[in-house]
C-alpha cells in the first residue's frame, strides 16, 4: 500500500467478494442516508454541507508524518455528524470521497466502497453514536465527545481496513491489525485534537449551528 496514505485502498488490494460486499453495504447505508435527509434540510443545513466538504477535502490533503516515513490525516466523520447529524454527514463524507477517488485518484474505484465505509461511515454512523453517548450519558463537553469519538472511529476505521486486507488475502490479518491500529491510534491523536478544536470554536462563537436539528 502507498506509503503516507494507508487508509485509501487502492484497487486490486480487495478481493472480490470483499469489495462487492463493502459496496452494498455502503449503498444501503448511502441510499437510507438519501431517505432520512429528503425533504428535511433547512436552509442553514445546506450551505453548512458545502463548508464542511469543503473543510474536509482541504484537511484531509494536509498530512502530518507519523512515524517510518508515514502519514496521516484528519478524516472528519465525527466532526461532521456532530455538526448535521449522521445522514447528512454520511453524504458529505461520501461526495468527498467519490471526488478524491475520480478527480485525484486518490483510492480506487473498486474499493471506493470500502473508503467511504472506513474513512467516512464509521465515522459519521459508529462514531456519532460514541459521541452522543459521551454528550448524553457521560455529560462530556462537546469538543471532548467529538475528540474522543473522533479517536476511536479512526482505529476502528484502521480495524476494519485491516480486516478487508485480511480478508482479501493481501496480507495475514493479524499482520494488517497489529500494523494499521497501532499506527492509527497514535494517527487518532490528530483527529481528537482538530475535532476538538473546531467543535470547541464552533461552540464559543457560532453555538446555534451546534443546536441545529440533526439529521
Amino acid at each position: 500500500m502507498e506509503e503516507g496514505n494507508w487508509m485509501h485502498i487502492p484497487d486490486g488490494f480487495l478481493s472480490t467478494p470483499v469489495w462487492v460486499a463493502m459496496w452494498l453495504i455502503t449503498l444501503v447505508i448511502l441510499g437510507y442516508s438519501v431517505k432520512q435527509v429528503n425533504g428535511r434540510l433547512s436552509e442553514k443545513h445546506v450551505p453548512l454541507m458545502g463548508v464542511l466538504a469543503a473543510f474536509v477535502f482541504a484537511a484531509q490533503m494536509l498530512n502530518t508524518p507519523v512515524a517510518g516515513g508515514t502519514s496521516g490525516h484528519v478524516l472528519g466523520g465525527v466532526l461532521t455528524a456532530a455538526m448535521l447529524g449522521p445522514w447528512a454527514a454520511t453524504i458529505v463524507m461520501s461526495a468527498v470521497f467519490v471526488v478524491q477517488a475520480i478527480v485525484f485518484l486518490d483510492g480506487g474505484i473498486t474499493t471506493l466502497g470500502a473508503n467511504i465505509f472506513n474513512m467516512g461511515l464509521i465515522g459519521t454512523v459508529f462514531g456519532y453514536l460514541i459521541y452522543k453517548a459521551l454528550r448524553d450519558r457521560a455529560r462530556l463537553p462537546i469538543p471532548i465527545a467529538g475528540g474522543i469519538a473522533g479517536w476511536i472511529a479512526v482505529v476502528l476505521a484502521s480495524a476494519a481496513t485491516a480486516i478487508e486486507l485480511g480478508l482479501s488475502g493481501t496480507v495475514p490479518m493479524g499482520v494488517a491489525l497489529a500494523a494499521m491500529v497501532s499506527v492509527h491510534m497514535v494517527i487518532g491523536l490528530i483527529e481528537f485534537g482538530i475535532t476538538a478544536v473546531v467543535l470547541g470554536m464552533v461552540k464559543a462563537r457560532r453555538p446555534d449551528l451546534l443546536e441545529m436539528e440533526k439529521i
